[in-house]
C-alpha cells in the first residue's frame, strides 16, 4: 500500500535494497571486466546502429574505469534510494522508464563512437526529482530539490558539449536530464503532492465565502 504522508514517513531499510542491487550489479560487472581482460565497450550505445540497439539496456553497466564506476554508482545509489523512499512502488516504473527511453533518445542524437555508463540513469533521477518537487511544491519534495541543487548543481554543466572534457558523454547526460523532465510532467498527478495546511483551506473557506457575499 503506497503511503505518501511524507511528514510521517521513516525511511526504511528497504529503500536501500533495490539501489544496492544495481549498484553491486555494476561494480560485479566492471570486477568480471578487469579479473579476465575483457573490453566490454562495444555492448554500450553506438548510435544509430541497429546492432547496437542492446547497448540501451546493457550500456548502464559498464564503466571504462574503477573511477568512472564510483563517480556514478554513488550518486545513483543515493537518488534511487531516495525516490524509493518519496514515491514507493512508482519509483521502480521511473527508474524503468529513465533507464530505457534515456538510452533511446542517446542512440538517436549521440555521436557515433561507443557510450557508456551510467550517467544518462543519474541526470534523469536527479532531473525527476528536481523537477518533481518545485512542479508539485510539496515541502520534502522541495526540500530534496534544493539538496539535489547544493549536492549535484554543477551537473547542468555536464549537458553541454563545450563544458565537459573530452571522452565524456554530454549527450547521455543531456538525454537523461530531458527524460527526467518529461516523465516529471507526465507522473505529476502521481506519488506525493502539495499537502494543504488548515490554515490554507481556512483561507480558500474564507476567500469563497467572500465571493459568494460580494455577488
Amino acid at each position: 500500500m503506497e503511503n505518501y504522508d511524507l511528514e510521517n514517513k521513516k525511511i526504511s531499510f528497504n529503500v536501500f535494497i533495490f539501489p544496492l542491487f544495481v549498484v553491486i550489479a555494476m561494480a560485479f560487472v566492471k570486477m568480471i571486466e578487469l579479473k579476465h581482460g575483457y573490453n566490454l565497450i562495444i555492448y554500450g550505445v553506438f548510435p544509430n546502429e541497429l546492432k547496437s540497439l542492446s547497448g540501451i539496456i546493457f550500456c548502464p553497466f559498464i564503466h571504462s574505469s574503477i573511477q568512472h564506476l564510483f563517480n556514478n554508482i554513488i550518486p545513483l545509489f543515493f537518488l534511487l534510494s531516495a525516490m524509493i523512499h518519496f514515491y514507493d512502488d512508482l519509483a521502480y516504473y521511473i527508474y524503468i522508464l529513465i533507464h530505457i527511453f534515456a538510452g533511446i533518445l542517446l542512440w538517436l542524437i549521440g555521436r557515433e563512437v561507443y557510450h557508456i555508463g551510467a550517467s544518462g540513469v543519474v541526470y534523469g533521477l536527479a532531473a525527476f526529482m528536481f523537477f518533481s518537487g518545485v512542479f508539485r511544491r510539496n515541502i520534502q519534495l522541495l526540500s530534496f530539490s534544493l539538496l539535489i541543487t547544493f549536492l549535484y548543481g554543477s551537473m547542468v554543466w555536464g549537458i553541454f558539449p563545450e563544458t565537459v572534457k573530452p571522452g565524456v558523454s554530454w549527450e547521455a547526460h543531456l538525454s537523461g536530464a530531458i527524460i527526467g523532465f518529461i516523465l516529471s510532467i507526465i507522473f505529476i498527478k502521481k506519488g506525493p503532492q502539495k499537502k494543504k495546511y488548515d490554515w490554507e483551506e481556512d483561507d480558500e473557506n474564507e476567500k469563497y465565502t467572500y465571493e459568494i457575499i460580494s455577488n
